[in-house]
């Protein structure tokens, strides 16, 4: 177990100050100002998705702040520092910096926690090699949001606060022994708050090098606000009025200020240290947007597809199809079918052929009109030799019968002059 001595540390210098609004407080709120005091420092600021308020204070028994807060959008952590003057504020500072540079880009918990593990690392380094003092430590609270997702990693007693539809959730658990006894029902929430122990926490960055960090995974939504604290807030502020500060301040920064004021007020106690962030927009409309065109782009290649299967059955069954047709006054071999599409002709012609359409019956001929389809192209061939053997067969009958008929009418006019002379001889 880790005992939190005195200590003191002043963070001007190490993050920029950013000239700001006074914020509105709510009607009935009594709080110390928090502007202008010395040692405080804050930053805010917002992008398309968040938007973010902190303030850290050196609180009013406290000789300095060995506090110290990450603001990288969008990852949020607060580290507060343990070991004595010069010592706290130096751990709780490379904490911060290796956190901001181990991180992950996306809400990966697992990668989060391990950033956390790094930090831990980075300050049993720092201690050995004369950056800090031994023993020095600190806590460590990190939140990443992407979109409607937040990663959590946790370690000691800094806070992470979830603001749902009005109701304060405790998102993380104090690794501390007065937390102990509460889970263990010796004692209640409440009376941890002034338990003479408070102050000793059984998990930290910096006393141990299997430390490891509490870390999971939580879902978030459009009007969420988030805060992460030190125990500065957390044990001078009940939860209840934690909650009620946090659903009448309007911006992040008002928020963050308030619930510092509030913690002031209490007796400010330790180093105070704030970040409230507001999820504006968790990405639903954008996701939805996404899917919608994903599914349009899904359509379209499913219509492309088809359409093309479409166009190559119909080339197939095109190319498959053969008719016979008149070709200028003869038979022609066509393959497709007959018409066009959007002015294109669905078949050519395959084959001419000797056969005159005026030499075949008129049957035949209406259906070549239109088109006489056939099954391929060697049936094609074999309809028009048939048409041929036909004409063939055609004109050898007529021609026998022309021939039949120029012999009879010569035997007639042969019997008639026959028969005249007779007559004649006899009268």
């Amino acid at each position: 177990m880790i005992w939190r001595q005195p200590h003191r540390v002043n963070l001007a210098g190490m993050l920029p100050r950013h000239p700001q609004e006074e914020p509105v407080n709510s009607p009935g709120h009594d709080t110390i100002p928090v502007e202008n005091r010395e040692g405080a420092e804050t930053r805010n600021g917002q992008t398309e998705r968040l938007s973010w308020g902190a303030r850290t204070d050196i609180g009013l028994v406290r000789g300095h702040n060995e506090d110290s807060f990450l603001v990288q959008p969008p990852l949020f952590a607060v580290c507060d520092g343990m070991g004595g003057h010069a010592a706290g504020e130096v751990a709780s500072s490379i904490a911060v910096q290796t956190i901001g540079a181990q991180a992950p880009i996306h809400a990966d918990d697992i990668l989060l926690g391990a950033a956390v593990e790094a930090a831990n690392a980075a300050v049993i380094e720092g201690a050995a090699t004369g950056k800090g003092k031994p023993g020095m430590g600190c806590t460590a609270s990190c939140v990443l949001i992407e979109n409607n997702k937040m990663a959590i990693a946790h370690v000691g007693d800094s806070r992470i606060y979830l603001l749902h539809h009005g109701t304060l959730v405790r998102l993380t658990h104090d690794h501390s022994y007065v937390e102990e006894l509460v889970d263990a029902g010796e004692i209640t929430a409440d009376e941890a708050r002034v338990h003479p122990s408070r102050s000793i926490i059984t998990r930290a960055l910096g006393s141990d090098p299997d430390m490891y960090a509490d870390h999971f995974t939580l879902d978030v939504s459009t009007g969420d606000r988030l805060i992460v604290c030190s125990d500065g807030l957390s044990s001078m502020v009940e939860d209840s009025e934690i909650e009620a500060i946090a659903v009448s301040s309007v911006t992040p920064q008002s928020a963050a200020d308030n619930l510092t004021s509030a913690a002031l007020s209490a007796g400010g106690h330790d180093n105070i240290t704030v970040i409230v962030v507001d999820v504006s927009d968790d990405g639903a409309i954008e996701a939805h947007r996404t899917m919608r065109k994903r599914l349009i782009r899904r359509l379209l290649i499913f219509g492309g597809c088809l359409l093309a299967a479409m166009i190559a059955a119909g080339l197939v069954f095109v190319n498959s199809s053969w008719y016979l047709a008149n070709n200028e006054g003869t038979v022609g071999i066509y393959q497709g079918i007959t018409g066009s599409f959007m002015g294109i002709p669905l078949s050519h012609l395959e084959e001419t052929t000797s056969v005159q359409i005026s030499d075949l019956p008129d049957a035949t001929q209406q259906s070549l009109i239109g088109g006489l389809r056939v099954g391929s192209e060697e049936e094609a061939k074999k309809t028009v030799e048939s048409y041929r053997d036909q004409i063939d067969a055609d004109k050898s009958s007529a021609a026998v019968t022309a021939d039949r008929t120029t012999t009879s009418g010569s035997s007639d006019t042969a019997d008639s002059s026959s028969s005249a002379t007779k007559q004649n001889g006899g009268d």
